[in-house]
């Protein structure tokens, strides 16, 4: 295993069984592989090609596949690689960052060269990380690593989860800039802060949550403003036991979208301005407002959701679907949701979450799954809505 090590394109493009769109597989290996989270666009040299993590050779290192060719590259070398989930691209040049060994690095990615930005601070803990639409700062949070204090087990999916919360570790968010130079601690307190996401269109904006059980952190979404830093809650809590959670920037960078659980079970899917301001939400297809009928109602679970703008919303489902789903506004809510193809993932560790999301132009959806007991990469065709099945409610 070594950096620039080519590997021939080892897909394949199939045509989906239940709905008969395009499916092209990007990676098949007997190791897992996987797509970037869903809020970090793995996308660079004009799309043209996308990063990718995967664990060939006993090892998880970050790899780069030509989307035209399907030919793959070796980005680094690493034996005790770290979760490449959670890589972040700059969008101003060929270069991305992430965390390993206490560190926050940088690397060129036409040359693979790794570059040092930041040593995390003893006792602290990296979470997710972005670059501002400018590509001229980085910013992540840190968390107050408390694993020592609390007895719980390790090692799987969510292991401490709610232990974790109830510490109430002191966070950091953290600016520093992409060329090199000091780093800035720009907001700090005793919450889990974690899914720090930039703007992709304004460089001062970012948002970030408050981590932990929805329904009892004391508001999930929260944006700051790299300039001032004023911080400030978004979509606050309409009535106690509400959760809201999945939140990510539209593409124009203007506005948020989220789902999320009424106290009396309803769901439903929402998005706002960064201001706070022209909240609009909607039940899911199948939800029956408790307002106005009693009657119990079914629905398609969503899972992990993202969307371009408004207009269409991807979601996997979550652990109990087989299917990549879609929901398309009507002008006064949603229509759906419809099978996009068969994903059969297991869910069982954060890097076979499916995690769908839409390529820029919305003309696919990418996502990971392992239908055959390896994670792999997969995008899927987006046709016209109406050809597609309908998933029930």
């Amino acid at each position: 295993m070594s950096v620039g090590r080519r590997w021939p394109a080892e897909g394949r493009t199939f045509e989906d069984p239940d709905t008969g769109i395009t499916v092209r597989q990007l990676t098949n290996y007997k190791a897992h592989s996987h797509h970037l989270y869903f809020t970090n666009p793995g996308w660079y040299d004009d799309g043209h090609r996308l990063l990718l993590g995967s664990d060939r050779g006993n090892a998880s290192n970050l790899y780069s596949i030509d989307l035209g060719s399907g030919e793959l590259t070796q980005l680094t070398d690493l034996d005790d690689g770290p979760s490449f989930l959670r890589v972040t691209v700059n969008p101003a040049r060929p270069e991305a960052y992430f965390a390993h060994d206490g560190k926050i690095v940088a690397i060129d990615l036409h040359t693979a060269e790794l570059r040092p930005l930041w040593q995390v601070p003893d006792g602290f803990r990296p979470s997710m990380m972005n670059c501002t639409a400018d590509g001229e700062y980085l910013c992540g949070s840190i968390i107050e690593d408390v694993s020592a204090r609390l007895n719980v087990k390790s090692g799987y999916a969510y292991s401490g989860f709610h232990a974790k919360f109830a510490a109430r570790p002191l966070s950091r968010i953290w600016m520093t800039p992409t060329t090199g130079g000091e780093t800035r601690t720009v907001h700090e307190e005793r919450h889990w802060i974690a899914h720090v996401n930039t703007s992709p269109t304004r460089p001062h904006l970012i948002s970030f949550c408050h981590e932990g059980p929805w329904a009892e952190v004391d508001n999930r979404i929260w944006c700051l403003d790299l300039d001032t830093d004023e911080c400030w809650k978004v979509r606050e809590r309409v009535v106690p036991g509400e959760a809201i959670g999945h939140e990510y920037w539209f593409a124009d960078g203007e506005r948020l979208g989220y789902h999320g659980r009424r106290p009396d079970g309803t769901r439903f899917f929402g998005n706002i301005r960064y201001d706070d301001t022209e909240k609009v939400e909607t039940l899911w297809p199948g939800e029956i407002d408790p307002a106005r009928s009693d009657d119990p109602s079914t629905f398609a679970k969503a899972g992990h959701i993202h969307s371009n703008d408004h207009t269409l919303i991807v979601g996997d489902g979550g652990a109990t679907s087989d299917h990549v789903l879609l929901w398309r506004w009507n002008g006064e809510g949603y229509d759906g949701p419809r099978k996009l193809c068969r994903h059969r993932g297991s869910f069982h560790v954060q890097i076979l979450h499916v995690h769908p999301r839409f390529t820029p132009d919305g003309e696919q959806v990418l996502f990971t799954a392992d239908p055959n007991g390896y994670g792999n990469v997969y995008l899927a065709d987006v046709p016209e809505f109406e050809m597609l099945p309908e998933a029930g409610g």
